[in-house]
């Protein structure tokens, strides 16, 4: 417990302050957008390039931790879709972004954090190889999805398609991923003079969006979404950790290191890119906002039994 409190309590104290700036009104909305805009099409994209183009793909890689994982996050995305459709009644666009909602945990903020200091160095390699491929699954999977329905009146399957590559092209995240893969694939070495601007803008990526968010959250407060918050974290906390973990520890029978580099990952609350990806579609934002918020605070219990589960 100490050390999800230890973890997830900076966490909130950038948020609170984000939250704080807001309502005393230090920055304006205005201003708080334009630090989201930073952080979505600069600092995180720069962020996720750094690090996909520095990883070694092949050390450690298990695919059955990555089976367990993706499936279960899949099986979340079509909870939380068709839950925010039939059972709350929301239009497909909002229900494309609850399901992404459910789909994205928070990795690498938190996970990455807990495995190591739960588990020790050992369980990081499994849990990178899962970072990896995590927001681009995750993103390919949402924008496809949404742009299907957005585009659901189009005259042709061609137009469709035109329509979801277009958007996905203009994606800054997607971009900056598919661009790491490239040059670690191709080992394409960076100088000095490009590479350290990068980190520097980097280190600047999650700050900035979690205080962003904080002003997000004052303005999209859980006021009369508490039940579809509540379910979406239900899905995110308990759902795709149990999947996992079920497939990794009784169907694969995986080794333990990669069952709790698999399992930590799932059992994280939303991320704060469920919030980007409602951002840039202009859906959903209040029900992402309120469930990374709510999420992360029920994290440090749900967080502390899979941590008694795993070891």
């Amino acid at each position: 417990m100490q050390v999800l409190v230890d973890v997830t309590l900076p966490v909130f104290l950038i948020i609170g302050a984000g939250y704080s700036c807001t309502a005393f009104r230090m920055l304006s909305h205005e201003q708080i957008d334009g630090l989201m805009k930073f952080a979505q099409e600069i600092a995180i994209p720069i962020l996720l390039f750094r690090a996909i183009s520095q990883l070694d793909l092949t050390k450690d890689f298990d695919i059955s931790s990555l089976v367990s994982f993706y499936s279960g996050a899949l099986i979340c995305f079509l909870l939380g879709t068709f839950a925010a459709r039939v059972v709350f009644k929301r239009c497909w666009e909002d229900s494309i972004v609850i399901g992404f909602t459910a789909l994205f945990s928070n990795s690498v903020l938190l996970g990455l954090s807990v495995a190591d200091r739960a588990f020790g160095a050992q369980a990081l390699a499994g849990t990178y190889s899962i970072i990896a491929f995590h927001a681009p699954f995750c993103y390919f999977l949402g924008i496809v999805s949404f742009e299907l329905v957005r585009a659901r009146q189009a005259i042709s399957n061609s137009a469709v398609a035109a329509n979801i590559a277009t958007n996905i092209l203009k994606n800054a995240i997607l971009l900056a991923m598919v661009a790491g893969f490239a040059f670690n694939l191709l080992k394409i070495p960076l100088h000095d003079v490009i590479s350290a601007p990068m980190d520097l803008l980097a280190k600047a990526a999650l700050p900035t969006a979690l205080f962003g968010l904080g002003g997000v959250l004052y303005r999209y407060r859980p006021e009369g979404d508490l039940k579809i918050v509540l379910t979406v974290c239900a899905i995110s906390l308990l759902v795709h950790p149990s999947i996992t973990w079920v497939s990794a520890k009784l169907i694969f029978s995986s080794a333990q290191v990669f069952v709790q580099a698999a399992v930590v990952p799932a059992a994280m609350a939303p991320g704060v890119n469920a919030y980007i990806f409602a951002n840039m579609y202009k859906h959903g934002e209040r029900i992402a906002a309120s469930s990374i918020l709510i999420g992360t605070l029920l994290s440090v219990a749900t967080a502390s039994m899979w941590l008694l589960v795993l070891s």
